[in-house]
Formats: structure tokens, C-alpha cells, sequence
């Protein structure tokens, strides 16, 4: 443990350092939110940020804004005139996202919705290049088929946590409807002859799939 805990520090030590902003809505989420371990943080926040700027893509949809974080990260890699749609089911968390939406510059390029995200994207008649999933582990592959067709070939698919705190190669019950969420999503993928993927194994698990 303790030299996980090494690396993890130098691994910090050795990426950009948050901006003032994101090292801001890190503590202030902290302090203020319960389960602050969905946010995204440092590391992850970065990775995403590089693989938008590596795509520069014109349409990004999130699911699962939880306090803004990750969407920050995403659309600094939006091409000119880009935006991010990110969808949030709390609604008690719309004040806070907002504020640091603004604070971060960044308001102008992300759309916020608030509510289901399944019949949200329902509605939404956009082709996105990227799509990131980051909500209700239950409905991973929900949420995957019904954005399928709204990606451009071409275009990825990043989905978190599909490492779930290593239960996806432990023995589990039946009613342990997130992790059996987690398993039927990764496995839909890695048989899905639409896309092409890896899955890292950088924090919780990230999966990245590319759309044929």
C-alpha cells in the first residue's frame, strides 16, 4: 500500500498541476458533497482533457455531470464553436455545477440538462464525436445503446469505473445489480464487432471504444 501510495504521488508530481479553478471545485466538493470520490479529480480530469484535445471533437455528450469537474476538462479540447452536452440527474446540484462552469470560463460550450439521461438523449438530435459515461453503473449498457447510433463513425466512446473497485473479478452476488451492470456492459463491448476498445486500468478502470 504504501508504495501505491508513492507512485500515486509521483504520478501527481509528474502531470500539469490543476488549474486554480479545478484545484478549487476539487476541495470544494470535498467539503461540501457526499460520496466526493465520484469526481473525477487530478489525474483522471487531465487524461480526459488529453484525449479531447488529441480528438478535438465539435459535439462531446456526458452522462453523469455530478459537479462539473470532468465536463471542465472535456471541453477545453472542443473545437471552436464546439460544445459539450452533459447531462445530470440531481437537480440539487445544478447551483453548484453553474457556478463553476462560470468560474472556469467555460460556460458558453456546455449545455447542461438536468434529469434522466435515457430520456434526455431521446431528444437530443445531434451526432457527437465523443461520449462520455460516468452514471448509474446499473445502466451502462442502456446508456450504450442508446447513444450508439448518435456517435459518428469514427468517433469514441469513454465509459468510467469499469474496473468497479476490482469486484469485476471476484465472486458476487446476483442482487449486486452495479457490479453485474459493470460485467454485462464489458462484455457487450469486447463482443461488439461495431467498435474496436481497450480498457485501462488507470484508476477505476477506463474503457475506451472506438465507433467502426
Amino acid at each position: 500500500m504504501e508504495s501505491s501510495s508513492k507512485i500515486r504521488k509521483y504520478i501527481e508530481e509528474h502531470t500539469t498541476p490543476e488549474s486554480p479553478i479545478l484545484r478549487e471545485l476539487n476541495r470544494q466538493t470535498h467539503v461540501r458533497m457526499l460520496m466526493p470520490r465520484m469526481l473525477s479529480g487530478h489525474i483522471q480530469g487531465k487524461v480526459l482533457e488529453m484525449i479531447s484535445k488529441m480528438t478535438q471533437p465539435e459535439n462531446i455528450l456526458e452522462l453523469g455531470t455530478y459537479t462539473g469537474y470532468s465536463a471542465i476538462c472535456l471541453a477545453k479540447g472542443l473545437k471552436d464553436g464546439g460544445a459539450i452536452h452533459t447531462i445530470e440527474l440531481n437537480d440539487e446540484l445544478e447551483t453548484f455545477i453553474r457556478e463553476y462552469l462560470r468560474k472556469s470560463e467555460v460556460e458558453d460550450m456546455v449545455v447542461l440538462h438536468i434529469g434522466d439521461a435515457l430520456q434526455i438523449i431521446e431528444t437530443l438530435d445531434i451526432q457527437f464525436d465523443m461520449v462520455f459515461i460516468d452514471a448509474d453503473k446499473r445502466q451502462y449498457l442502456d446508456y450504450y445503446d442508446a447513444v450508439f447510433d448518435k456517435v459518428k463513425n469514427g468517433g469514441y466512446i469513454l465509459a468510467d469505473n469499469v474496473l468497479w473497485s476490482g469486484k469485476v473479478v471476484e465472486q458476487i452476488s446476483e442482487n449486486d445489480d452495479y457490479t453485474n451492470g459493470i460485467l454485462k456492459f464489458n462484455e457487450a463491448i469486447q463482443n461488439d464487432d461495431r467498435v474496436e476498445n481497450v480498457l485501462f486500468p488507470f484508476r477505476d478502470g477506463l474503457m475506451v471504444i472506438r465507433k467502426k
